[in-house]
């Protein structure tokens, strides 16, 4: 629905009862953020703040804006300023974003800020970290702006004054790869293998497309490779090309064997395992992690809910190429978006790439 039907609909459920309407408001806010539902959170956002007293309206413009710019849109200015390689002006905005962010937004005894971009990385995070604190939900994503500002400080020179920013970005979404993989850049740079190896399977445990879990094994290639250990690290860009193939690793591959100064080619599965578990890294999705995309798949099915259903059942199918499964997909797919034609072309509807 449009924001407008939305606005209508959530102000017809209000009554006199302001402490009522504030809690069902609250409550629609963050099942409609869940859902990405950004016309629907803005919706109930803007009857959040017409319910509430002058001074707490106040005090919500105070935490969620810097400058009289919400947080989102100075992000936004960060960007820009990168995209113009701008780095230094872009520093000075990201450290005070940063600063606002983990002040304002501050983990207590009993709450805990969150920023989900989905309902399955809400839904996986609570299975596998079982929160105990009470989850707020914030309507931005922090770990990115955060992840940026430590982007920033390693493009500076500052690598070490970037992995407590980027531990920071992670305790808003312990699920997000995002900040994972920026720390992971951070270790290679370092040439930190102990570090690289446990933020790895940090990731792999939360990964949740066959591109991330192939990125993980690569930064072992690289990492081993600096290091010397060859034949480990063709295992590594192995196990890569068979998570998912990248035009980069070949190139790897090519630049192992001019170090070695002699031929190399990939192993077979039973050598990746084998050399996998020499650094307690698994090979292949976290089942946890599929258990939970199917399970949404069948929740949403069940709620007649398509559009999330096919989302987690796109999750579940890139980390198992289930193809049983891709044909309930393309079929859904196809009831939604019935063909134009009388030929329908829905070979290419299934996203390889369900993390974007």
């Amino acid at each position: 629905m449009a924001y407008d039907e939305i606005y209508n609909e959530l102000k017809g459920k209000m009554t006199d009862d302001k402490a009522a309407n504030e809690e069902m408001l609250k409550q629609e806010f963050e099942r409609l953020m869940r859902e990405k539902n950004t016309d629907g959170a803005d919706a109930a956002a803007h009857l959040i703040m017409e319910n509430m007293p002058e001074d707490k309206r106040d005090e919500i413009i105070r935490v969620t804006h810097i400058d009289g710019i919400s947080l989102d849109e100075y992000y936004k200015k960060i960007d820009v300023l990168l995209d113009e390689r701008n780095i230094n002006d872009a520093k000075i905005l990201a450290e005070k974003l940063y600063k606002k962010i983990t002040v304002d937004f501050k983990q207590t005894e009993k709450e805990c800020f969150v920023s989900f971009r989905n309902p399955f990385e809400d839904n996986l995070y609570q299975i596998l970290f079982k929160p105990e604190k009470t989850l707020t939900r914030t309507p931005f994503d922090f770990p990115k702006y955060i992840t940026t500002y430590a982007y920033i400080l390693t493009e500076s020179g500052s690598p070490l004054d970037a992995i407590p920013v980027l531990q920071k970005a992670m305790e808003y979404n312990p699920v997000d790869c995002g900040p994972k993989f920026e720390l992971a850049e951070v270790y290679k740079r370092l040439k930190n293998k102990k570090r690289l190896i446990e933020i790895t399977a940090e990731t792999l445990r939360v990964a949740s497309s066959p591109q991330a879990i192939a990125r993980c094994y690569a930064n072992m290639g690289y990492m081993l490779t600096d290091f010397g250990e060859y034949d480990d690290a063709v295992a590594f860009y192995t196990a890569s090309v068979m998570a998912s193939p990248d035009p980069a690793i070949p190139l790897e591959m090519q630049h192992l064997a001019d170090l070695k100064g002699s031929p190399i080619q990939y192993v077979g599965r039973e050598k990746v395992e084998e050399v996998l578990e020499k650094y307690d890294i698994t090979f292949g999705p976290n089942q946890e992690v599929v258990n939970v995309a199917a399970q949404l798949g069948a929740y949403y099915l069940g709620q007649k809910n398509l559009k999330y259903a096919l989302n987690a059942m796109k999750i579940t199918y890139g980390l198992t190429r289930d193809q049983e499964l891709k044909k309930v997909i393309l079929k859904y797919e196809a009831s939604m978006n019935p063909p134009r034609s009388s030929k329908p072309d829905i070979t290419q509807t299934v996203n390889e790439n369900p993390e974007e």
